[in-house]
């Protein structure tokens, strides 16, 4: 079994922001516990690097567009690391390989018989680096994402034949009902499909930063088209990623289709409706789903860094962790919705569940495992009434990641976190372990309470990576295989020390 997912790639007309970590979190998630499933995978992240808003950007900078390009793309290389993020691949647009395999696929649509001279002529917003249909302009003939004003532009282009599409794509969607989710987002690219396709710009004529076209050396390629290729291109150059069994296929053959693109709402339509049209164009597999999340939303806005509202995910990890980060923006905000994000929330989430509900339990269980035992791990009987409560999570969360349903994944987890607090009060260890006669019962509890741990510990893992192997390590455990996700299939073994996972005040 093979799972392939991406991100989008970033553009780079200015430095990374939390909406940018947000989906990489989201990607790594995902590509972390499909590799605890054994399987193989291929996590694809990277740069956008051509088109206007680079180039405007880097003229409004004095340099030229590859300088910004360079400087700002080590910046959201740097930023995966940061983030305990383990894409096997960092993709850039100005990568030879890449431009070579547009110019070859693009060529190959316009061979088949779908491109074709024109005028274009249209409402056009630069930093979206995209023309803009009536029913898409706000008041004031504005761009509804970036409240700047649309310009209106006229251009001799090469287009892409959009319209050819419209049954192909409307059969897509009748016959697979979980291309694109959640489903209100599957509806949305649907109804844009419904109400009319129309040929699209493939190249661009007075704009030199960008893939050259083959055929025609003064038109570059309208960056959408070389940007989408990318999930695609890489493959043909990406090295073979550690742990790969040994095989003569390519990584295209291996991996293609992609098992999820992961995208911002903000574009949906070229992912749902352009970038399949494209593959069909060019006679190549279609990926097999595309999940749409919200934005993050500060004083009402999307995040953006054209508007200026952001906050920094280097400054948040510095002071709290990776961890903490990655649990925040996947706890507070349900993926695949818009929600607010705050210092204020985010300092809440990690005082009371991080701290207080995993971080005092896993304290708390070794502490007395400690004192009443030793640091020796009872070997004794799970309680039957808490393994009722965990039978079926493991089941029930690869079902939910299966979807992309990463926030009620994450619940589903965290529901047992909290029960577990809930069952050292009830049971009361250190009542226990006043009476001599209920020293079987005590070992029982004890057992149960560090199996919940290792089992919440594995699970927990893809989320957060670097605190769980810190849990799991101190409980004589691995973070490895997903079948050791269910209580009693993989006891805790040699018990050792754990220093605080999060500090009341950290650093």
């Amino acid at each position: 079994m093979s799972f392939y997912v991406t991100t989008p790639i970033y553009y780079v007309n200015a430095a990374p922001h939390l909406g940018h970590a947000y989906t990489t979190i989201a990607a790594d998630v995902l590509a972390r516990h499909h590799r605890q499933r054994g399987e193989e995978v291929f996590f694809l992240t990277g740069t956008d690097e051509h088109g206007e808003p680079v180039a405007d950007a880097a003229h409004a900078l004095g340099v030229e567009p590859q300088e910004l390009a360079d400087r700002n793309a080590e910046r959201f290389r740097a930023l995966a690391p940061e983030l305990g993020a383990s894409n096997d691949f960092f993709i850039r647009t100005t990568d030879a390989e890449h431009e070579a395999k547009v110019q070859e696929v693009l060529a190959r649509v316009r061979d088949n018989g779908y491109v074709y001279e024109g005028t274009y002529e249209g409402w056009y917003c630069p930093r979206c680096a995209d023309f803009k249909a009536e029913n898409e302009i706000d008041e004031g003939n504005r761009c509804p994402i970036h409240h700047i004003e649309l310009t209106r532009e006229q251009e001799e282009n090469y287009f892409f034949a959009l319209s050819a599409f419209q049954e192909r794509l409307e059969q897509l969607y009748a016959e697979r009902g979980d291309f694109v989710a959640p489903r209100a987002r599957f509806n949305e690219a649907l109804s844009f499909i419904r109400s009319g396709l129309r040929d699209v710009p493939l190249t661009r004529h007075n704009l030199t930063w960008g893939v050259t076209v083959p055929w025609d050396h003064e038109h570059v390629f309208y960056v959408w088209f070389d940007a989408l290729l990318n999930y695609y291109s890489a493959l043909s150059y990406a090295p073979m990623p550690a742990g790969f069994a040994a095989s003569g296929e390519d990584l295209v053959e291996r991996l293609w289709p992609a098992s999820y693109h992961l995208i911002a709402k903000d574009i949906l339509r070229f992912h749902t409706v352009y970038w399949p049209a494209l593959l069909m164009a060019a006679e190549i597999e279609l990926p097999e789903r595309v999940f749409v999340h919200g934005y993050l939303l500060m004083d009402g806005e999307k995040m953006s860094k054209s508007l200026g509202n952001v906050l920094d995910p280097f400054a948040v990890i510095e002071r709290f962790g990776a961890d903490a980060l990655r649990f925040y923006l996947l706890r507070e905000v349900p993926f695949g919705r818009d929600g607010s994000v705050s210092t204020t929330s985010f300092e809440l989430r990690y005082e009371t569940e991080l701290a207080n509900e995993l971080g005092n339990l896993a304290s708390r269980t070794l502490g007395m495992l400690g004192r009443y035992r030793g640091g020796v791990a009872p070997e004794a009987e799970l309680d039957t009434e808490l393994a009722e409560e965990f039978a079926g999570l493991r089941a029930r969360v690869e079902g939910l990641l299966d979807a992309a349903e990463l926030t009620a994944a994450l619940d589903e987890i965290w529901q047992r976190v909290k029960r577990m607090n809930r069952y050292v009060e009830e049971r009361a260890p250190w009542q226990l372990a006043k009476d001599d006669d209920r020293a079987g019962e005590l070992d029982s509890v004890l057992a149960s309470l560090l199996e919940g741990l290792r089992v919440v510990g594995v699970l927990l893992w893809p989320y957060m990576p670097a605190s769980c192997e810190k849990l799991l390590a101190a409980l004589g455990a691995a973070s490895g295989s997903l079948a050791a996700g269910e209580l009693g299939a993989a006891r805790v073994g040699a018990v050792g020390t754990l220093e605080p996972l999060f500090p009341k005040e950290p650093a």
